[in-house]
């Protein structure tokens, strides 16, 4: 489904040239879930940004391939690059209050992907809308869909983000960091909405965080980046229990002692 090829990402905005993503390599089948995991500044939301096409810096000099069924995203124009913003790929971010348009009421701004790509009428707009921020765990969608963003927790902002990104049915999710600025357990209910909707609904989702015990309760393959570069790839189980690198070694020290999602084995 994506076949990500030497995606690099240099700014040329300041004295020396400045390389934040040097070469990534990534393939991920339909349905697949994998994590990206670094410190700040190791590259991983720049190599999101970049298959997103939105980097709007002028100086950031973007090459490679990012093939998504055998369409080259890198290679296509803004207008193009819209067709599949949302309709086949999405991204939800880390911070929620900062996304959502503190003006305009919830149910608006997640169906508002609906009515930018022309689909549905204003009746079915609302009820795929309601069905989503129903599968992205929202009680009482009605409710939340007239509400203001500042009247939500800072979990069910979160949900009604990820309805937002999953309205349009898109086949990959792409996760910026979704649950840091959460408490740890709500970390957990968002993790266990993700996990649903890749079972449920088939989402392939490229999460990105700087825990690695995080991304071992959802993922099953882990890709590490230090300083603009893959250092360490693989199966998450075998990450953990033989990472190679020493910069894989420390990820792994600084995490939770354990990590549980239901149904699921704990990961300790």
């Amino acid at each position: 489904m994506l076949d990500i090829r030497d995606l690099s990402v240099v700014f040329t905005d300041r004295k020396e040239p400045f390389t934040a993503v040097e070469k990534f390599n990534l393939q991920m089948d339909a349905g697949e879930v994998v994590g990206v995991v670094g410190e700040s500044g190791s590259g991983k939301s720049m190599t999101a940004h970049a298959l997103m096409g939105i980097i709007r810096n002028p100086r950031a000099h973007i090459t490679g391939q990012a093939l998504f069924e055998g369409v080259d995203l890198l290679s296509l124009s803004p207008r193009q690059l819209r067709e599949y913003q949302g309709d086949e790929l999405s991204i939800i971010f880390q911070e929620p209050m900062t996304s959502l348009n503190p003006t305009m009421r919830v149910g608006r701004q997640v169906e508002e992907a609906l009515r930018i790509h022309g689909r549905l009428s204003p009746a079915e707009r609302k009820a795929r809308a309601l069905e989503t921020m129903a599968l992205a765990g929202l009680p009482d969608p009605e409710a939340v869909w007239n509400a203001w963003p500042h009247e939500l927790s800072g979990g069910m902002r979160q949900r009604a983000m990820i309805a937002a990104a999953l309205v349009l049915r898109p086949q990959l999710l792409i996760a910026d960091e979704p649950t840091t600025a959460l408490d740890v357990t709500i970390q957990m209910q968002i993790l266990e909405t993700l996990k649903d909707i890749n079972r449920k609904e088939g989402v392939a989702i490229l999460f990105i965080s700087h825990d690695l015990a995080v991304v071992r309760a959802l993922c099953s393959r882990v890709v590490v980046m230090k300083e603009g570069r893959i250092v360490e790839s693989g199966p998450v189980d075998e990450v953990f229990r033989h990472p190679r690198e020493d910069y894989t070694k420390l990820l792994i020290s600084s995490r939770p002692t354990r990590t549980k999602l239901k149904g699921g084995a704990s990961r300790d």
